[in-house]
């Protein structure tokens, strides 16, 4: 539970929010309750209310009881919230549905793309558009999506004003740190995260064919993918369900990180990539060049060619690898922790209606204890 107090006479209002003096403010971030390969939105915000921490703000988080699947374990969810929300509430994310049950003026969502709906058709796509999306932006105060190009795909597809959508991006955890490693020009070993459909694994295994290279692939792999790597015959192996401190052990193998995706909401690939300073080959479309900042190598995911050249250039050519990997120092610093949480602090005081500075928080905690003769 969070207490800043208002130090007004009587109560501060902002947008409508009336926080009354003396009153206690508690935020609550609403997580998903995860299946077994589930994790990275968790992993995510548990990192940002540490960083939150850091600036003297608790967040509640609260996990719902019951995974995502069936009308009445969702429905007890909603009812579930609605009994446990708190002052300024926020939901981190894929249980967008809990909004209905939240009072808006104080609720921000999180949505983190709009794949979903791509995969969909008839009835099974409208229900999703209306309680997945429709519904839950149109009962929050601020929607948040973590890059312009989920701002744009949320736009396509839900009638909401486009100033109600803040972009405030994905952090990298803060396991991700430089590991200088000396490139091997001779059998690079590429990184590959992720092996689901838009991923574009075959056309990066086609891409590599005939190439001197060790190809690691993280991510479950199919008949299909099995059939297609035993058949290139490029040298890989592959693995599953890694946690962090493996993920970050495969960051720093690694020479390249290939990530040729056909759509993604972010690409955290990219921004991990930057912070152990590995070369990225990534595509030229969708969020990508976006998150990139001008710091990757970009290909045309749908053309083969393009991607074996990207990969191709970054290899053999050591001056475009070393400026890469500068410049993505540079660009890497707008997804830290702690600029991320400042952005997420901003908007629970844009709601709470209350400065959550932790200088401020001490200072307005002293003179209401003092107010009180304690």
């Amino acid at each position: 539970m969070n207490c800043f107090e208002s130090s007004h006479s009587s109560f501060l209002q902002v947008d409508g929010v009336q926080c009354h003096h003396g009153a206690y403010v508690k935020i609550v971030q609403f997580q998903r309750n995860p299946f077994i390969d589930q994790f990275s939105i968790e992993s995510l915000f548990a990192s940002i209310r540490q960083e939150m921490k850091k600036e003297g703000v608790d967040v509640d988080a609260q996990t719902v009881p019951n995974q995502s699947k069936g009308f009445w374990p969702r429905l007890a969810n909603i009812i579930w919230a609605a009994r446990n929300q708190g002052d300024v509430n926020h939901i981190t994310g894929d249980i967008h549905y809990l909004a209905i049950g939240l009072k808006k003026a104080r609720t921000i969502l999180t949505i983190h793309d709009c794949y979903p709906l791509d995969r969909f058709s008839g009835i099974r796509r409208w229900i999703l558009l209306a309680f997945w999306y429709e519904l839950p932006a149109h009962s929050s105060a601020v929607v948040t999506v973590i890059s312009q190009e989920s701002k744009r795909q949320l736009l396509r597809h839900v009638r909401v004003p486009a100033e109600r959508i803040t972009v405030v991006p994905d952090a990298v955890a803060p396991i991700f740190q430089p590991y200088p490693k000396k490139f091997n020009r001779g059998c690079p070993q590429i990184l590959q995260i992720g092996t689901k459909p838009n991923k574009n694994v075959p056309r990066l295994i086609e891409a590599l064919q005939g190439l001197n290279c060790h190809l690691k692939i993280i991510g479950v792999l199919d008949r299909e993918l099995l059939r297609m790597l035993d058949n290139s015959g490029i040298s890989y192996d592959a693995d599953e369900n890694l946690g962090e401190a493996a993920m970050y052990r495969a960051y720093c193998d690694a020479d390249i990180v290939a990530f040729a995706s056909t759509y993604e909401g972010f690409g955290m690939p990219i921004i991990e990539a930057q912070w152990v300073e590995r070369p990225v080959v990534t595509s030229n479309c969708s969020s990508m060049p976006e998150v990139a900042g001008g710091a990757a190598c970009l290909v045309d995911p749908y053309d083969v060619s393009s991607i074996r050249r990207g990969i191709e250039r970054v290899v053999e050519d050591e001056m475009y690898r070393t400026s890469l990997i500068e410049q993505g120092r540079t660009n890497r610093e707008r997804f830290s922790l702690e600029a991320v949480a400042k952005q997420y602090l901003a908007l629970y005081e844009q709601l709470a209606g209350l400065c959550l500075n932790h200088k401020e928080h001490d200072e307005r905690k002293e003179q209401w204890l003092t107010s009180r003769g304690e």
